[in-house]
């Protein structure tokens, strides 16, 4: 059965009269009278009487008629659900991004989104680049922000910020007083990085590879899974990082961290989105207000 045979018996139902009820479908008299006859032959049941000129429900058609009304205020709920959908009217959003894009750049935009937005509702992950790369990849996550480039993949990549990593100590470390950081010092330092597969460790990799400093020659003491975590251990005294100025800027103001100079490469925030799954409408309407 369709669902344009069952609004025709609803139709006839509430008016117990075909013309009435083809009149008020827009439908010639003869299609809403093959429909019902339709229904009636496949099922093998009788849903009206013909009393002299007139309808009435049979018993089987007094049994079908609030199923068939159920199944059509349904259909118009799904009907309704996809033009609020269409219509910015409802939606939900899937991000996931790693710590840098996470904590400094990403809420600020997330919040002006869902001010402009207040109906799509936005959830954020918080993951290395590897890990948001994979969770857009698998379709975990509609839309992910890294630092960074990731490769080559089914992922499309764009450029939508950036900052820069630094060289980082304690104000009562050596460097922090010093005029110019060489390359010697820099292997000699006590380092504390962020974990393997982190945009900030992998674009400083990246960076020192190109000032001609391999990273395995560097003295790495700690490893660890977030950027706080990195300064804490450096205000510490003692160890050297690189972190982003963003992450840095509030222990720098509070006069807990330094800036050590050396230069470091700038980095791009990329947005990553999957080139095989068309957006959905909220997310569409994301990446415009971006």
């Amino acid at each position: 059965m369709t669902l344009e045979q069952l609004r025709i018996f609803v139709a006839v139902a509430e008016r117990l009269h075909m013309t009435r009820a083809a009149e008020h479908l827009n439908i010639t008299q003869s299609a809403a009278s093959a429909a019902v006859t339709a229904l009636e032959t496949r099922h093998g049941v009788r849903l009206f009487n013909r009393v002299g000129r007139g309808l009435e429900l049979s018993e089987a058609g007094r049994v079908f008629l609030p199923q068939a009304e159920g199944i059509l205020v349904k259909a118009q709920g799904a009907a309704d659900a996809l033009a609020e959908l269409a219509g910015l009217r409802r939606g939900a959003i899937r991000l996931a991004a790693s710590q840098t894009v996470a904590s400094y750049w990403l809420p600020a935009r997330m919040a002006a989104f869902a001010n402009a937005y207040p109906a799509i509702t936005a959830t954020l992950t918080v993951a290395n680049t590897h890990q948001v790369a994979l969770a857009v990849t698998d379709g975990v996550c509609d839309l992910g922000f890294v630092e960074g480039n990731i490769g080559e993949g089914p992922l499309t990549q764009k450029r939508v910020g950036g900052d820069r990593l630094s060289l980082y100590v304690a104000p009562t470390h050596p460097l922090a007083h010093s005029d110019e950081v060489t390359l010697e010092d820099l292997t000699q330092a006590k380092w504390v990085l962020r974990e393997p597969g982190s945009g900030t460790r992998s674009e400083l990799e990246a960076s020192l590879t190109k000032s001609g400093i391999d990273v395995r020659a560097l003295d790495i003491l700690l490893e660890l899974p977030s950027n706080e975590a990195v300064l804490a251990a450096v205000a510490s005294g003692g160890l050297v990082t690189a972190v982003s100025d963003f992450a840095a800027a509030p222990h720098v103001a509070a006069g807990s961290l330094r800036r050590a100079p050396f230069a470091l490469s700038a980095r791009a925030f990329t947005l990553l989105l999957h080139r095989d799954r068309p957006p959905s409408h909220a997310v569409a309407a994301f990446l415009s207000f971006l």
